[in-house]
Order: C-alpha cells, then structure tokens, then sequence
C-alpha cells in the first residue's frame, strides 16, 4: 500500500464498520450515505489487499486480518485525533463528535437524559453511546480506545490513566410502596435493623456475588440478611423491587429518580453503607484533545449536579422528585 496516496478518511470508516458490522449502520455513524460507506470498503480493499468483510446473513463479518486490525486501529485512530485537533478548540454547535462512555445502567437513568437534552438543544454533530463495564477490569474499554470515558467508583489507576473525581454516591434501601412489612414507615424513615435482615434482598452485582459490603457490615454486628436474587444491573433491581415484596440496597439518587414512577419506598439503610466517590478515568492521550475536554466538562457539570437534586437531603426532606 502506497501510504502518501492513501485517504486517511476511510481509516474512520473502517473503525465504524468493525464497530457496527453493518453498512447502513457505520454510514450512520460517520454521517455518509449507504452507497459511500459501501464505495470506501471497495476502496479500503483495494488498497489493503484484503476483503476485510465477508457477508453472513445482514451483517458483515470481519476477515481475520480485519480482526486483527480491530485490536489497534481504535487507539491510532484515537491517537491521530488528538494530535491533529490539539490547539483547537471545540464547537458543539457546528462540529461532530461520536463518544463511548462506559458504566453501569446507573448512568443510563442519569447521565444519558441530560446528554440527549444537550444534543437536542444544540450539539446536533454529536453521539454518545454508553457501553458497560468490563466487570474483570474497569478500564479496559478506555485503554482499548473502545469507550473514551470511564465512570468507576474510585480505585488506584495505571499510569497510563487520568481521572477526577465526579461525585459522592450514597445508598438507600428501596421497597414497593404498599410493601406489608414498611408501608406504614415514613418515606426518609431509616428501615428498622430487624426488617432489613428479616426481608429478602435483591442485590445488584455484574458477577453474580451474593455477599456486598452490607453482608461485610452485617457480619462485624453478628447479623446477616436472606439474598434471594441476584442481578446484573440496578434496573432489574428497582424493577424487581417494584414488582415483589423484596427489598434492595442501590444508589440513592438512582432510588429518587424512580421512586415516584415506580411507585417505590426510599428509606435510610439501618447500617453505614458507602458513601462511594464516584470518578471519571480517561487515557492520558486524550488529555489534551478539545474534543474530549469538552465531554469530561459536560459530564462532569451533569454528575456534580445530581446528589442535590436526588441525594439524601432530598431523602431527609421527605420529597420524592416527580421528575425522572
């Protein structure tokens, strides 16, 4: 391949083709129509001698060198943009702008909305997926340059890694709001100790691990608590809860942002649980791009916000939001 004649346009399809799989799906992502998305694979294979892609059924599958091109091309690509646009500044307004953040369904309820209302409002060049977690390693979508930002609860990085803190979460226990064992505890009402062991839990956890740091508390007190299911995710949590006579431990602002369409109950935890410093972490090659600046600023302004209007003073108050 002829490197000084190769457009370095069609790297930025090739990446939206490993990612999608899907012609139509990767013209989407780099704002070109179907039929060019197809003319640049022509092009790519031209140029790289290989197909790339072969069809299975509606989706393209890669070749074993694209697979192998899918492991580093992320993080040149990553790389390259940030060399090229440091110096610059960012306009929302007027530039596009594609971002992965990956974190838990926490951040789907909270952080997502808000994003949608800014692109809506005036960032119509910009996207935002949000991606889990690697429950193995927390950073491992950064480090591959698969997610841009990681929204972690705060723990030692690796050299590579940069990150600030975000916000402090706390935690409440929620019920179902005509619950026979709480109905009649005031919303705020720290749940009494015996009820919190004596009720079954749903415990959110990716691995599947029953015991959480409550269990760690419960066991210094000489107590312990029934977990009758686990669940990979703090909707299947709340969604749960509201469905059965199950109780569970998730974040507080999470808790009151639901409560009043799920019709849950928010109560104190009898036991100290968290709080937890929750941080943002992002690959130190990205430091310097405007673009990137511009995402860890917004979502930080978001996230800063949120123990003021769903945080445990909002719980003291007695108000569950209407809002969700």
């Amino acid at each position: 391949m002829n490197l000084s004649t190769f457009d370095l346009n069609l790297l930025k399809v090739l990446r939206a083709l490993l990612q999608e799989g899907s012609t139509t799906a990767a013209a989407n992502r780099v704002g070109l129509s179907q039929p060019a998305v197809s003319a640049s694979l022509s092009r790519l294979r031209s140029a790289i001698g290989d197909p790339l892609f072969v069809r299975q059924g509606q989706r393209l599958v890669p070749t074993d060198y694209a697979r192998r091109l899918a492991e580093t091309l992320p993080v040149l690509m990553s790389d390259l943009e940030g060399l090229l646009t440091t110096g610059s500044g960012f306009d929302p307004a007027t530039e596009t702008a594609s971002f992965t953040i990956s974190g838990t369904d926490y951040f789907a309820e909270l952080l997502m909305p808000e994003l949608a209302r800014i692109v809506s409002d005036g960032a119509p060049g910009v996207s935002f997926q949000l991606i889990g977690l690697d429950p193995r390693d927390y950073l491992a979508g950064v480090r591959s340059a698969r997610s841009d930002l990681a929204l972690i609860p705060a723990f030692e990085l690796r050299d590579w890694a940069e990150e600030t803190h975000a916000f402090t979460s706390e935690f409440a226990v929620i019920a179902r709001r005509d619950h026979p064992a709480t109905k009649n505890l005031a919303t705020g009402a720290t749940l009494p100790l015996d009820l919190f062991c004596d009720i079954a839990h749903v415990v959110f956890s990716v691995e599947g691990r029953r015991a959480t740091q409550s269990d760690a508390v419960l066991a210094n007190m000489g107590r312990s608590r029934h977990v009758a299911m686990t669940v990979a995710d703090f909707s299947g949590a709340y969604r749960t809860v509201a469905a059965s006579d199950l109780i569970s431990v998730i974040p507080a602002e999470l808790a009151l942002s639901v409560a009043h369409r799920l019709k849950i109950s928010v109560f104190r935890p009898p036991i100290p649980v968290g709080p937890t410093p929750i941080h943002m972490a992002w690959h130190r090659r990205s430091s310097r791009n405007p673009a990137h600046g511009w995402l860890r600023v917004t979502v930080a302004e978001i996230l800063a916000d949120l123990p003021r209007r769903y945080g445990l003073k909002t719980l003291a108050q007695a108000e569950i939001p209407e809002t969700s």
